[in-house]
Order: C-alpha cells, then structure tokens, then sequence
C-alpha cells in the first residue's frame, strides 16, 4: 500500500489549504468565537467589574440568570429545562449545592445520579449558559435545615453558621471534597462557573462576625478564584458584606429595588448592581394558600430591574419538587412545613410546562439582548392513567416485626442521635417510640413535629407544638404505649436552626413522671428498609385495616410511560413510593392536591406503589394530567 506524501499529492495539498482559508475566512465572518462552546472559547480574565458594569473578558455583560435546583429535578430532565432557560433568553444558570444530600454521613459523599453537580455544570455549559455556583455550607432553599446535614446535631453544643469547632471542621471536610470537583469548571479553567457565592443571607443571622471572612477563606484557600458575591435581602443587607466580596440582594418588588438600591450604594459605592434573588412567585406550607405572584406584576419588576442597569437571577426559574422528605419548614410564631411541590409559582411549572411569565419574559429577554433566542422546546406529554387499586396491605405493627431488633433505652433518644446510619443518627422519616404503662393520666413531652399517640394499636390523638399534653383514658394492667413521631421538616431559616432536633425531645411525662425503658424503631422508608417487606409478608386488604399501614398496588402504564399527577382522594396523610422513589408527603388539609410523578420514573408495563397511609385510607389512587397546587393566594 503506497504511503501519502505531499509530494505525491500536490492537488490533494492545494485543495486542503485552499479548505482551511475559506473556513478561516467563513468563521472569521460568522465570529467564530460564538459557535464554540463555552469551554473552548479563549479565556483569561474571567468576570471582573469596571464602574458600574460586570465585563466578562473585553465586553460589557448583564447576568440575566434563573435557578434551578438539579437535586429538585430529575436528571433525565435537566437537559429539557436547561435548554428552556437558554430559549428564554437567559444567559446564566444559578444552583445551591445542598451539604446534607451530598454527605449524608461523615466522610461518606454522594455526586452520582439525581446529585451529579459536575455533569449538570457541564450540561449548562454545553447548552451555552455560563453557572453562579452557591455552595454554601447553608443555602437555605426551604430545604431541610437549610442544607445542613442533621448529623451535625449530635454534638449538643453546636452552633451552626459560626466558627464554633465543631462546625468548621465538619465545612473544611466537605469543601476540602466539593471544591476538588468544582475548581476545574471555573471560568478561568475552561469551564462556565463565571462567579461563587458566599455563605447565603448571612446578615439576617449574623450570629458571628469572624464567620463569613472564614467562609471567604475556605473557597479561596481550596482554588476557586473567580469573583465572589454575598446574597442578602433587605434585613441583613448591612450586616452580610463581606471586604472584597461583591454584595447583591434579594427582594419582590420595585420598591424594595429602589431602597436596597441606596443601601448597596452607600456600602461599596458605585459597584455593578444585581437582585441576587428576584422572587418570581412563592413557597407554600401545609395548611396554607397556594402563593401566586401576577405575571404583569412580574414582567413590571423584572423591566424595572434590567432598564436600571442591574443583572438579575430569576429564582425560581424552576422550582420542582421536594422529592422524598427534603422540605424545609418555617417557624416564627407557628411551625409550618412546606409541601412536596416546590413550583414556587416559577417561569416553569414543576412539570416544566411553560406559563404566562414565561412567554412575557422571553420577550423581554429577547428584546435585551438584541438576539431573538432559539426556539422553546416541546412540553413533555403527561398523560392520565386508569385508577390504581391497592391490592395488598402491611400494618405498622406487622411490619415492625420483620424490622431490626429495635434500639432500647432507659429514656427517649431524639432521631439525629440514634445508633444508626454507621452513627450518624437518623436524617428523615418516622420514629417509633414503645414503653409500657400501668395507669391513666397526663401525658406531656416536646414532640418535634408530630406524635400520633397509641394505646396498644388503638390511636388516641396527636401531640406536636400546640399540643403538648393528651389524657390517657383509663387503662387495666400492662398496656403499650406507642408513640409514632414524624420529622416533617426541620426549620432552614431563622435564628432557630441550632434546636432542630427532632422526634421525643428529652422526657416523656406520664402525671409529671418521667417514662422509661423505650424500644425506638428507625422508619427512615429508604429503598432498604421496603426491602424487608418481601412478597410473602403482605396481606389481602381486610374490610377495616389497622392503622397506620403500608398499601402495595401497581400503576399499569402503556408503551409510552409518561408524566402525570397522583390524585389521593379519600387519603388522608402520609407518603407516595413508585418504583423505590420516593414521590414525597400528601395530606388532605391541602393546599397541594397532586403529587408529581415523572414519566421517567415509570416502566413499560406494571409500576410498583407502595403507599404508607397513617389514619384512613382511600379506595383507589387516580392520576391527571393536570396538578392541582390549591387555592391561589396572591403575594403580598
């Protein structure tokens, strides 16, 4: 076989060379810089600020970002509302990095699946959209304790978000391992972060004053080196800078612009202006409204934004759900949970389904920029299902039975202290809590959140922050006293956050006396525990079942498995398992209606559906193909 040489091959030479000057000359017009991707465009000096402006490399650049949070969103899914964000015009992704989902025990880390951060950096990149990374250690994100890992509440003297010991070393730990995987995906390496945040609205805790500059010194001394930005709203403005760090704020309407406006300027003078947090909408809590913002209202505020000359991060962009128990909750005067959807009234729904915002602000965006942006890509079919009939049941007190030999103590062990998880406590889910009693009376306890009470299996009430006592009617003899507490979210924002411990906190009181000898079963529901309920432990569903209990069912689903919303009319409260993942918490007392279920969860064929029910079952579980969030409340 002949060798191929130049000389061989004059023609062939000219030909190539004649190929590589019209390209160089076709890209040289076209600007060949913008078809690159982002990770291969010349880079050097990263995002810096001239005056009033953000310059990225020699250009003048507006951030006009939206959060979406990749742990809240299926990463089957991530690519489809990424490049929804691009075709809204926006040029900038924004995530928190969630502490307690990435090391959910000491030393133990988990970047794989649902938590792969560098993949959905990566993926922001490939589409075109440069990322604002907001690691934290908290984050808040109405996200249980604020991102936080409950394993840090072992120690009793803890005080989070400060340079108390305890909690530094914990924070040098998980930075020494996170910001090995981000570093290489900063701009200046290549990659699309653009700038990291600082802690997050610190100055509304403010708890610490060498914190935040230990905070600042953690990401430096582990390599990231592009521009750093602290995030507060209006109550902790003044007291969240940082020197040398970019400060930005967070805030709903034009008049907060205009007064956080003069604050910024009166603390680091004229400096490049960015509403950190736009909120587009609202979270919603168990036994409340559906909180919706006006998408005029919306369009308004983000337009008086952008004319201003400020960059803006839309939050939510999308919202998604709180799978599984990761919600946050709220505790002021009274302890509200948030619900599983965390739509937040967003630019996308929590399905990903285009709104009225949307379609306004992608003509406002467009506009902006002076480049109408690409085509919005089709919506994800939903589809309806035929009702589900639970065929097979599992009472508590069954189940309990074919569970590990409960821990036993002389006195009751909150969730996060408990032996198990290789030590590092329990971090979600139920505790059950057994002891025997040979008298009636008062019993009182600090139940954190909620204690279902039971004599033998017979329920008698509930215990949680209102109600700290309960009368124990008349008993005979030797009678078991039950108590099934539930963890339904631990506070993420607030000068709370150190007491979250949960489940029977310190003494449980029979008459002012304190009970002893308990039996505690962990009921964290993970895939490992249903794995304990093998076929032959389920029962046929008898005519009067024995609460609470485990429903088994099969959701039958065609060719084409899609999204659609589980409607449990007829339930009451408890939680949704589909094929081991957990949908997360329904109750009746509203306001969200629907659970979502993502097609990519589902199989061809027959779905398994686990349901565990706490007081009342319904007969069936129906789908829709449209999610019911409750009754709208505008917000205030």
């Amino acid at each position: 076989m002949p060798t191929w040489s130049l000389r061989r091959r004059p023609g062939r030479t000219l030909g190539l060379l004649l190929l590589l000057t019209v390209s160089f000359l076709v890209l040289r017009r076209l600007k060949w810089s913008t078809l690159l991707p982002l990770w291969l465009q010349p880079q050097r000096l990263g995002l810096r600020t001239k005056g009033s402006d953000f310059v990225l490399e020699d250009s003048t650049f507006q951030i006009l970002g939206g959060s979406i949070h990749y742990f809240r969103v299926p990463k089957e899914y991530w690519k489809d509302r990424l490049l929804k964000m691009k075709a809204c015009g926006l040029n900038t992704l924004t995530t928190y990095v969630p502490w307690n989902l990435h090391e959910p025990e000491r030393g133990k880390f988990d970047f794989s699946g649902n938590l792969d951060l560098e993949a959905f950096i990566q993926l922001a990149a490939k589409i075109g959209l440069y990322v604002i990374l907001r690691p934290g250690p908290y984050i808040c994100s109405e996200l249980d304790l604020g991102g936080l890992p409950s394993w840090l509440l072992q120690d009793p003297d803890m005080k989070l978000r400060t340079t108390y010991h305890g909690f530094t070393k914990a924070v040098d730990l998980y930075f020494d391992h996170l910001m090995s995987r981000v570093v290489p995906l900063q701009y200046k390496y290549g990659g699309p972060i653009i700038a990291v945040q600082v802690e997050n609205e610190y100055g509304s805790y403010n708890k610490d004053r060498a914190y935040m500059p230990y905070i600042k010194k953690a990401l430096e001394d582990r390599g990231i080196i592009e521009m750093l930005l602290t995030s507060d709203n209006k109550d902790g403005l003044q007291k969240g800078v940082v020197d040398g760090v970019l400060a930005t704020i967070n805030l709903q309407s034009q008049q907060e612009l205009k007064e956080l406006n003069s604050v910024l300027i009166s603390i680091q003078g004229i400096q490049p202006k960015m509403v950190m947090e736009y909120w587009t909408g609202w979270f919603d809590s168990w036994g409340g409204p559906h909180n919706i913002l006006d998408s005029s209202e919306v369009l308004q505020t983000v337009s008086a934004i952008t004319k201003a000359g400020s960059s803006i991060n839309l939050y939510m962009f999308h919202g998604g759900t709180n799978f599984g128990f990761i919600n946050g909750a709220m505790h002021f005067n009274d302890y509200k949970a948030d619900v599983t959807s965390y739509d937040y009234d967003a630019i996308l729904t929590e399905a990903g389904d285009y709104t009225a915002k949307y379609t306004k602000l992608r003509q406002l965006f467009g506009t902006i920029s002076g480049i109408p942006p690409p085509p919005p890509p089709e919506l994800i079919l939903k589809m309806i299902y035929e009702p589900m009939r639970p065929s097979f049941y599992l009472s508590l007190w069954d189940a309990i039975l074919f569970m590990d030999d409960p821990f036993t103590s002389e006195i009751p062990v909150n969730m996060e202290n408990l032996p198990v998880n290789n030590g590092n406590g329990q971090a979600f889910g139920y505790v059950l809590y057994e002891t025997t009693i040979f008298s009636s009376g008062v019993l009182s306890g600090l139940v954190r959140d909620r204690g279902q009470v039971f004599l033998n299996k017979v329920s008698i009430g509930f215990l949680d922050y209102k109600t700290t006592k309960i009368t124990i009617p008349l008993t005979q003899g030797y009678t078991i006293l039950r108590i099934l507490v539930e963890n339904r979210g631990r506070v993420n924002y607030g000068n709370n956050i150190d007491t979250q411990r949960k489940g029977l906190i310190g003494n449980l009181y029979l008459n002012n006396n304190p009970l002893k000898n308990f039996k505690i079963y962990s009921l964290d529901m993970t895939k490992k525990f249903f794995q304990r309920f093998i076929a032959d432990k389920w029962s046929m569903i008898p005519k009067e079942p024995t609460f609470p209990a485990f429903f088994l069912g099969a959701l039958s689903v065609g060719i084409y498995p899609s999204d659609t919303f589980l409607k449990l009319e007829g339930w009451v409260k408890g939680v949704v398992f589909v094929n081991d993942k957990n949908l997360g918490r329904y109750w009746n007392i509203g306001p969200q209606e629907t659970l979502y279920l993502p097609g990519v969860w589902l199989d061809k064929g027959l779905n398994k559906v686990i349901i565990f029910e706490e007081t009342m079952a319904g007969s069936v579980v129906q789908s829709t193909d449209t999610p019911y969030l409750g009754r709208n409340q505008y917000v205030n």
